[in-house]
Formats: C-alpha cells, sequence, structure tokens
C-alpha cells in the first residue's frame, strides 16, 4: 500500500474507522485454548507440562499429546 495517494489513505482511514470490523469471542483464540486445557489439570501437572513446553519450544497440547502417545505405545 506504499503507492496509495494521500486521498486514498484518508479514504481508507475513515473507511476503518467508522467500520470496524466486528470480532468473534465466542472462539477462543489458541492462547486462551491452552490456558483453558491447563487449568483442566492440578498444580502439579498443570506447572510440569507448562514447564515441559518452555523447555522443548512446544505447545501445552503437543506435550500432552506426546505423553498420551506414549501410553498408549505401552499398551501395544
Amino acid at each position: 500500500m506504499s503507492d496509495m495517494t494521500d486521498e486514498e489513505y484518508a479514504t481508507l482511514d475513515d473507511l476503518w474507522t467508522k467500520t470496524t470490523p466486528k470480532v468473534n469471542f465466542s472462539r477462543l483464540g489458541t492462547f486462551a485454548r491452552q490456558k483453558m486445557l491447563l487449568e483442566c489439570l492440578d498444580g502439579v501437572a498443570s506447572n510440569y507440562i507448562y514447564t515441559r513446553s518452555l523447555a522443548l519450544q512446544k505447545s501445552p497440547s503437543e506435550i500432552i499429546g506426546e505423553m498420551v502417545r506414549e501410553k498408549i505405545a505401552e499398551y501395544r
């Protein structure tokens, strides 16, 4: 958009100022879902998963998924 004229910038600014898009708060974002996932667990489990996710640079759901897959593999 670097090739817009001042008039086009003003028109675009006016459009976005008057017609701000609505945000759908009924759908949770990634961070909210991850937080809800950890809130379902007890404190020790939540801290463990959160610490592992930071150390391994993965999301908490990825850590939990790996743990579940390891348990499933034990039963095969």
